[in-house]
């Protein structure tokens, strides 16, 4: 049966699609902005800002970007480090809320409390620094991902997934004869889509953008991620006007920093706005873990 919408009820609506189009183009206005500034002359966005004028337009950024050999293995590098992290931190967040997850596991109590130890308290970085050092991690990808490998809060999201899986089919497959391991790969993991898929942007996204591990642990620029090849390109393009005492240079300097700029950032923001239409519909699932009980 269809029901008439009151009028209270349309200007509900109406107020909803208001909000919601102005939420959309505050994000989406700076978006397009740095796109378009990406590819805009740096003198023309100055004096123009964003213009319509295809004479205003150059890829010259990308071309001194791509162009750049460190930029490209930093790419590849930021890739790879990712898709590591993400994979490790994945699966060790699976592998430690599922057995949490089951009623009659013996001392989950106890290592729950441990692990909740370590969100409010740490070592430092100066401690964290010298056990790496020890471990004879330094300079090496582990120690971009054994570090943080281990996120009690996407532990406690899996375990509360897990949770959520009629107990049903645990107790027929074990009637089966089935082992909790049999059961966790063949039953469990196969309906933990949604969780999976929301550990995994969260471990790409988080690893993706953090150049401060790199910064500290990392010797050798050839094993620079993206973000801090990318940090290197900006300090060195910064213009001092105490060093240079050509107006021109200084000026074509100040250029190619800006063309720099916005390309870099289309650049290191490409793969996540690739990911999130694919994980979309997962994230909406995975997001309202633990909402109901």
């Amino acid at each position: 049966m269809n029901v008439k919408p009151t009028r209270l009820d349309r200007v509900v609506l109406t107020i909803n699609y208001i909000l919601l189009t102005l939420t959309v183009l505050i994000v989406l206005l700076p978006l397009l902005y740095v796109v378009m500034a990406s590819f805009m002359e740096p003198t023309a966005l100055l004096n123009k800002g964003i213009s319509f004028n295809l004479a205003d337009y150059s890829v010259e950024g990308y071309k001194l970007i791509l162009a750049n050999e460190a930029m490209i293995r930093g790419f590849g590098n930021a890739i790879y480090y990712s898709v590591f992290f993400t994979v490790v931190t994945v699966a060790v967040s699976l592998f430690a809320g599922y057995p949490l997850a089951v009623e009659n596991f013996v001392g989950k109590k106890f290592f729950m409390t441990l692990f909740m130890i370590t969100m409010f308290f740490g070592g430092g970085l100066i401690p964290t620094f010298l056990v790496i050092k020890e471990l004879g991690m330094l300079n090496t990808v582990w120690a971009i991902v054994l570090p943080t490998a281990i996120n009690v809060w996407n532990i406690i999201l899996a375990r509360t997934f897990f949770k959520g899986i009629p107990k049903e089919l645990n107790e027929a497959a074990k009637v089966d004869g089935a082992s909790e391991m049999r059961i966790f790969m063949g039953i469990v993991l196969p309906l933990s889509k949604p969780i999976i898929f929301v550990l995994a942007l969260y471990a790409f996204v988080g690893q993706w953008n953090s150049y401060f591990d790199a910064m500290i642990y990392l010797e050798d620029q050839k094993l620079y991620p993206l973000q801090l090849v990318l940090r290197s390109i900006l300090i060195q393009n910064q213009v001092d006007p105490g060093m240079i005492t050509d107006r021109t240079a200084m000026a074509e300097m100040k250029r190619l920093s800006e063309i720099i700029k916005y390309a870099s950032i289309v650049i290191s923001s490409l793969p996540l706005l690739v990911m999130y239409p694919f994980f979309q519909k997962y994230f909406e699932k995975g997001v309202m873990v633990g909402s109901l009980k």
